[in-house]
């Protein structure tokens, strides 16, 4: 028995010059490349779940900007992020640097690209579609997400396909990746044709960066049975609790920047609940540089705070553009006592209130406090769900 027409289609068979015997049929697989390469990890006839994904009423934010989330689309886009066939000597793909078991980060404080490490922390991708900036990078160089996902490609140090420095350009790897077997199918499947662009690159990959959400924390849960943020959640610890409206509230401060009452204003920048960055922000006051030389006041943009950490509290590796802050505590502490440091002309304005660097004068329970409540906002889901793992053979 033949199977369904939407896997395989019929082609006649001719065995004399000018026969039209059409009970002569074989089958050919338009996924057979798909199948052999992949195995079940993916099934063009069952595809996972991108599209309608379970998002929290609410959850307002949504960057997609007309390219909406499609499970052809993410489902491709799965299979470029992991795919080291997208660096100039098949050894980095958009997952080296971007690592499930990290909430989508790296550890490293640089990430390892073809030629050299990077010039900057690799951010998490968590929840990227919901957040309220629609620009990328710590600087916020490109445009929106689609622009983002080629550009590392296109970088001699990340990807090589630079078209400088004796690299390729990205015309090569269009035709290295054209001739692979799978890609021929998957972008047939897709947009209805074999042809690859690097317009339609960018839309399959930013669909699946977008697809990856985090909506099963402890927050998510105590947030779901009360009307606004500013409640008590019934199932937070009281230190939960405080460390909430310490985060939720602006604080007062004298003529001088100290903190006289109030929370700390973490809100101001990263507003619940999504924890995404204002796209209104200075930088944070940490201008350094990797390599350590001279300064860098241009880092604006942040990942969403949920998954700082896993659900135990370890780490999903270091913070800020630098990866100089390793521990909540660390991150906490450096908004404590701001210095007006001499050359940063960007700094956020809610950090110098009255023209003086914010001092918060912290206590040790408002610390313990804050952590705690940062630890609620790191869901399970996101480090295990298979749609998201890589879909290689190991």
């Amino acid at each position: 028995m033949y199977k369904k027409l939407s896997t395989l289609f019929l082609v006649a068979l001719s065995y004399s010059c000018g026969s039209d015997d059409s009970s002569n049929y074989i089958e050919i697989d338009p996924y057979a490349a798909i199948t052999a390469t992949f195995g079940g990890a993916i099934n063009p006839e069952n595809l996972y779940n991108y599209a309608n994904q379970s998002i929290p009423s609410y959850i307002t934010k949504d960057n997609s900007a007309g390219n909406f989330i499609t499970n052809k689309g993410a489902t491709l886009g799965r299979v470029l992020f992991y795919d080291k066939n997208l660096s100039s000597n098949n050894t980095i793909s958009c997952s080296s640097c971007h690592q499930q078991t990290n909430a989508f980060g790296d550890t490293n404080m640089a990430s390892i690209g073809v030629n050299g490490t990077t010039g900057r922390h690799s951010m998490r991708l968590i929840n990227t579609r919901f957040a309220n900036e629609s620009r990328f990078f710590w600087n916020e160089r490109a445009v929106n997400l689609e622009t983002q996902t080629t550009m590392p490609i296109k970088d001699h140090g990340e990807m090589g396909f630079s078209g400088t420095n004796g690299d390729q350009d990205f015309g090569d790897l269009i035709d290295k990746l054209s001739a692979i077997g799978y890609y021929k199918e998957l972008f047939k499947f897709v947009y209805g044709s074999e042809e690859i662009t690097e317009s339609k690159i960018q839309l399959a990959l930013a669909q699946f960066i977008r697809s990856i959400q985090s909506f099963d924390s402890k927050y998510d849960f105590g947030r779901a049975q009360v009307g606004n943020e500013g409640q008590p959640f019934p199932n937070f610890t009281p230190q939960e609790n405080q460390g909430k409206n310490l985060f939720l509230s602006p604080p007062v401060f004298d003529a001088t920047g100290n903190r006289t009452a109030g929370g700390l204003g973490c809100a101001g920048c990263h507003a619940a609940p999504e924890f995404d960055i204002n796209p209104l922000s200075g930088n944070n006051g940490i201008i350094g540089t990797i390599n350590g030389n001279g300064i860098d006041i241009t880092n604006t943009r942040a990942p969403s705070l949920r998954d700082l950490v896993k659900p135990d509290g370890t780490p999903n590796g270091p913070m800020m553009h630098t990866g100089v802050i390793t521990t909540l505590q660390a991150a906490i502490g450096h908004y404590g006592t701001i210095n007006l440091a001499p050359g940063n002309t960007n700094l956020d304005v809610k950090l110098r209130p009255n023209g003086f660097g914010q001092q918060l004068h912290l206590t040790a329970q408002e610390v313990n406090a804050v952590i705690a409540f940062l630890r609620t906002l790191s869901g399970t889901n996101v480090y295990t769900d298979v749609k998201w793992s890589n879909p290689f053979p190991n």
